[in-house]
């Protein structure tokens, strides 16, 4: 069932066997697994079913660069559903590398193996509705796909890595009614957990004190609590707690928000294709079961280790948008609509550069002049995105040069200086706001240079295109976004002893024995994978334990 928590009793306490705080991926997910599990589950959700001005407030904090890091209410959505209800789709598993100690990267290293997580990865694969779980060219089709460029034939870089693309499905519309019909789940909206309570001796959680925006307050019980709040909230909870455990809960070595990573990612130089437009395919292609995929170049993991780089993966862009010199109608339509598109998108199409009067003209006279693509390109989206259910993944544009720029995706070193801290300040419930300081390092932008020159080199190598870029500007581009794409990653992570992490390998925090977080909080390293598919698939190992709980 869902209700309201504006319509509980003052000071209601309630009581369930598994109680689960927020209800994005992680939280909707674990619900969904526990539905026949023969115990009660509460799932609180501090928003409502839409957008509400009061509930985002509380997502309000500092940064201490906007230029590189966004403000912490930007990118994340508190509503049923939470940030799924924004998100672009993009599905991929990690790699084996990612959960790998390497010696060359400090702070690497997770207490399970690809292997631990790999049976859960079909079932989340279901809940995200990105069709089967195939993300090779050679497992995903019935037969032979053209790789993105033919004839780039590279022990050193592959392409045929897919990634797929949810809906992308909104957990709340798409799921929502499954738990609305659970006998033993009950979602509770508008409800805020300000604090978590522990027992006086600190090894178990006694209660959570909880709140809504119109006055109410409430206590829950349970066997088992679960945070699936993200990568932002879960540190701010944990160190804000801190009546019995002084530094926080889970933070008896200084872990909890500190190693915060996002990704790197930008768009870098122009790739002149020297084979045949017939030998390239940069576009979606529609798998046997109805999902959009497609090809990445990916630094093979022998390489990353050779090279002590990190994870990288790439894939074939079009060319600048922002320069009217493309004589695109479609690139300068989108140029021109980038006020209008939402600020978690729009940020990727501007490059810093001072919008003209010259230049708007120059882009609509594109438009002018390019009136058939411009048309059929608008007519596309609007029948392939705007009205389908499943949607077009994003804008793809045939080059009549041959000409692409890499759009890429980078993993980001843990850091721990990089941190998410508690303010002075305090939102409308009492609860202290974050402060945010993301840092990258050296070895980020190394991993961006160095595997864009085995790119390069390897397409001269094979004959088939020339990649040229500025080598000097590497750093500007690959920090052009700052963290882009709000994947808040590693701010509770995951260790073998709680010297090393803040959660054991099931999830549960050092010393707590019913407290566990699902959130890419978790995650040690970052991979270059964006983390939804892989949240969702530790949410379904979660469940499977909590199954067998008492």
């Amino acid at each position: 069932m869902i209700d309201d928590a504006s319509s509980l009793a003052p000071d209601a306490a309630l009581r369930a066997d598994i109680c689960i705080v927020g209800a994005g991926a992680a939280g909707i997910t674990l619900a969904l697994e526990l539905r026949d599990s023969g115990k009660s589950v509460l799932l609180l959700e501090s928003g409502g079913m839409k957008d509400e001005a009061a509930s985002q407030a509380l997502y309000a904090g500092e940064t201490s660069d906007e230029a590189l890091h966004p403000p912490p209410d930007k990118y994340r959505v508190r509503r049923f559903g939470g940030s799924t209800t924004i998100w672009g789709g993009r599905c991929m598993p990690f790699d084996a590398i990612d959960f790998e100690a390497r010696p060359y990267l400090p702070h690497s290293g997770w207490p399970i193996g690809l292997d631990d997580i790999a049976p859960f990865y079909p079932r989340a694969n279901e809940w995200v509705e990105a069709g089967r779980f195939a993300y090779t060219a050679e497992t995903a089709y019935n037969g032979p796909e053209p790789p993105a460029i033919r004839g780039f034939d590279s022990e050193q870089v592959s392409q045929n890595r897919l990634e797929r693309f949810s809906l992308p499905t909104n957990f709340a519309a798409r799921h929502g009614h499954l738990l609305e019909a659970a006998a033993n789940v009950r979602v509770l909206l508008h409800a805020n957990c300000t604090a978590i309570r522990l027992n006086a001796d600190g090894a178990s959680v006694a209660r959570l004190d909880c709140a809504t925006l119109d006055g109410k307050r409430f206590t829950v019980e349970a066997g088992e609590y679960v945070l699936a709040t993200g990568g932002l909230e879960v540190p701010r909870l944990l160190l804000a707690s801190n009546d019995v455990a002084k530094a926080g809960i889970g933070n008896g070595r200084d872990l909890v928000g500190r190693y915060y990573m996002c990704h790197i990612a930008g768009t870098a130089g122009t790739l002149t294709v020297t084979r045949p437009r017939a030998d390239v395919h940069h576009g979606y292609v529609t798998t046997p079961d109805g999902v959009y995929a497609r090809r990445r170049f990916a630094i093979n993991e022998a390489v990353q280790r050779k090279l002590g780089t990190g994870n990288f993966v790439a894939r074939l862009h079009f060319a600048n948008l922002n320069d009217p010199a493309h004589k695109s109608g479609i690139l300068s339509g989108l140029y021109l609509a980038k006020s209008f598109i939402s600020y978690e998108y729009s940020k990727r199409l501007h490059d810093g550069r001072q919008r003209t009067v010259k230049t708007w003209l120059q882009h609509a006279r594109n438009i002018v002049f390019d009136p058939f693509d411009t048309l059929a390109f608008l007519w596309h989206w609007i029948t392939k995105r705007t009205l389908a259910t499943r949607k077009f993944p994003s804008v793809v544009i045939p080059s009549r040069a041959n000409r692409f720029s890499l759009d890429f995706h980078s993993e980001q070193a843990p850091n721990p200086d990089s941190r998410i801290t508690l303010t002075e300040q305090r939102d409308a419930l009492g609860v202290p706001q974050i402060h945010i300081d993301w840092r990258y390092t050296d070895w980020d932008i190394d991993t961006v240079r160095v595997s864009l020159g085995v790119i390069r080199d390897e397409l001269a190598r094979t004959g088939c295109g020339r990649l040229e870029y500025d080598e000097a500007s590497v750093a500007q581009e690959a920090l052009r976004y700052g963290a882009y794409g709000g994947h808040h990653i590693g701010t509770a992570r995951m260790g073998a002893t709680p010297e090393t992490g803040v959660v054991d390998a099931d999830l549960r925090v050092f010393g707590v024995s019913n407290l566990s977080i699902a959130s890419a909080a978790v995650f040690p390293t970052s991979s270059q994978a964006n983390p939804t598919l892989t949240i969702v698939a530790f949410a379904v190992r979660l469940a499977q334990r909590l199954r067998g709980s008492t």
